[in-house]
C-alpha cells in the first residue's frame, strides 16, 4: 500500500470513527488550486486550499485555510495572529509536523501531529458554507464533508484553532 493510500485509509477511518459523513471523489493527482479547480466539476461545497506557514525562528507553525480563490496576504496572516513575519514552511517542516508532502496538505494532516504543535487558522468565510472540500492527505482524492462536521473533527484533533477574517 503506498503512503498516500495508507494517508487517506487513516482519515477515512478516523471520519467513520467520528460518526462523519463524507463523499469520496477520486482524480488525477493535483499539485496547485488551478489543477484542482480542472477536476473539481460536479463536487459539490467550498473548495478550500490549505498553505503550511511558519514563524521566522521556525518554532510556531500554521496551517492556513481559506477558499481555494481567495488570495491570502501572508504577512497580514502573521500580523493578525501577533506571530510576525510568517513564511511558507520547507516540504521537510511539512514532512516533520503534518506527515504529508506538497500538494497534499490539508486540515485531515492534524491526525499526524501527535504532539498538537500546529495552529489551525480559519478564514471566517468557510463558516459560511454548508459543505467543504479537502484532500484527504492523498492529491488524488476529495473528501466532502458538511462544516459542522469539519468542526467535529478539528475537535477531535485537539489543535488550537484560530477564526480570523483573512
Amino acid at each position: 500500500m503506498s503512503e498516500e493510500m495508507n494517508q487517506a485509509q487513516r482519515v477515512i477511518s478516523a471520519l467513520e470513527e467520528l460518526g462523519i459523513e463524507y463523499v469520496l471523489h477520486e482524480h488525477p493527482a493535483v499539485f496547485t488550486v488551478e489543477e484542482a479547480q480542472q477536476h473539481a466539476e460536479g463536487i459539490e461545497g467550498l473548495h478550500c486550499k490549505n498553505l503550511f506557514l511558519r514563524d521566522q525562528k521556525g518554532k510556531k507553525h500554521f496551517l492556513v485555510v481559506a477558499e481555494n480563490v481567495k488570495p491570502i496576504q501572508v504577512k497580514e496572516v502573521g500580523r493578525k495572529l501577533g506571530a510576525g513575519n510568517l513564511s511558507f514552511a520547507s516540504p521537510e517542516r511539512l514532512l516533520k509536523h503534518l506527515g504529508l508532502t506538497p500538494g497534499a496538505v490539508s486540515p485531515f494532516g492534524l491526525i499526524n501531529d501527535t504532539e498538537n504543535k500546529v495552529v489551525l487558522v480559519l478564514d471566517e468565510e468557510i463558516k459560511k458554507s454548508a459543505l467543504l472540500n479537502f484532500h484527504p492527505n492523498d492529491n488524488t482524492k476529495t473528501i466532502t464533508l458538511s462544516y459542522k462536521d469539519f468542526e467535529k473533527y478539528v475537535k477531535s484533533t485537539g489543535n488550537t484553532v484560530k477564526t480570523l477574517m483573512l
